[in-house]
């Protein structure tokens, strides 16, 4: 797919994606002053795209970001992005958007002319296959969750419930398990108080005596796939759910653990701090979870992402960090 043919919605206009910028005078760039989803589709429907507006929707009303458009009108915006892409994509490929709303100049900086003035509402559209790369062995193998130093910022703090990018606390995470030796080594960050928070980008679940368990949500974003697999998946096969908090011991002591985030749905967690989670093996109640995720989205959410790797460039050199890992230099 030629990049420069892709196009990305900028506040009501298609630019080419490389001509779509906002002024190193917005307050994203100052403070990380912007609220922001990413979705994904499976044979290329959006899967729950008005959920993830509405958590955007809530965040900008917390954060008081005075943007005119309403769900709908945004809605229509994210189709009619992905309506001007498709023809780029393969016939394989998914639809990642990712949907961003800044509060736009800092007051002081109104005054320069030609600047755009007011909030900026950007969707991006790219290949699914650009998050994802590297995570088919994943499915088999499990992560290696690495509990860090660098606590989850409590909701008293700044409230992670509101998606936003003011997340260096993550990267953080992300670079000291990225030094940690050994493969598929993926952050676990712990809230203030000891107890297990999130992933840097997923939410955690560990499986004791068939009940699904996974920690309140307090000091955690609350994930549209965590939802998604607690109120749907889990009912439609009969497998109880409970939040509570959760502290590395119970995940020591776990059945089965795993993850859950957009873009790869579902992967599961063989070990913490390299001590294997049961029988460090992928455990029944994440492979009853997946199949039904799967049968329901009528694909392959594993065997997809597998067909992907297969295929894939290889990346090794490129030592830049990613939503998810941070290589080791």
């Amino acid at each position: 797919m030629a990049t420069e043919g892709r196009l990305v919605y900028f506040n009501g206009t298609m630019v080419a994606e490389t001509e779509a910028r906002i002024s190193i005078y917005d307050s994203a760039l100052m403070f990380g002053d912007m609220v922001f989803e990413m979705t994904r589709s499976f044979n290329k429907k959006q899967f729950k795209l008005r959920e993830h507006l509405d958590r955007l929707f809530a965040g900008i009303k917390i954060l008081r970001i005075p943007l005119q458009m309403t769900p709908d009108e945004l809605e229509r915006a994210c189709y009619a992005t992905i309506e001007a892409n498709d023809r780029l994509f393969r016939s394989d490929d998914e639809h990642r958007l990712m949907i961003d709303v800044s509060r736009g100049l800092l007051g002081i900086y109104h005054g320069i002319e030609g600047l755009h003035k007011g909030t900026n509402v950007i969707i991006a559209d790219f290949p699914l296959r650009w998050t994802v790369v590297g995570m088919g062995k994943l499915f088999d193998a499990g992560i290696n969750a690495v509990v860090t130093s660098q606590r989850a910022i409590p909701a008293s703090l700044l409230d992670p419930k509101v998606k936003n990018r003011s997340r260096l606390f993550y990267l953080m995470a992300n670079i000291e398990a990225g030094q940690v030796e050994g493969d598929n080594n993926w952050a676990l960050l712990l809230d203030p108080d000891g107890f297990v928070a999130e992933g840097t980008g997923d939410n955690f679940f560990i499986v004791k005596a068939g009940i699904v368990i996974t920690p309140e949500g307090r000091n955690i974003l609350r994930g549209v796939s965590r939802a998604y697999v607690m109120h749907e998946l889990c009912i439609k096969l009969g497998i109880p759910v409970l939040e509570k908090n959760i502290d590395t011991y119970d995940v020591y002591t776990a059945d089965e653990a795993f993850m859950t985030g957009t873009p790869f749905c579902m992967l599961p967690v063989t070990s913490l701090n390299a001590v294997p989670i049961g029988s460090g093996a992928v455990g029944p109640v994440f492979s009853r979870l997946l199949t039904a995720w799967s049968d329901t989205v009528q694909l392959d959410i594993k065997g997809q992402i597998i067909r992907w790797d297969a295929e894939r460039i290889d990346l090794s050199a490129n030592s830049a960090p990613t939503p998810y890992r941070f290589k080791k230099q």
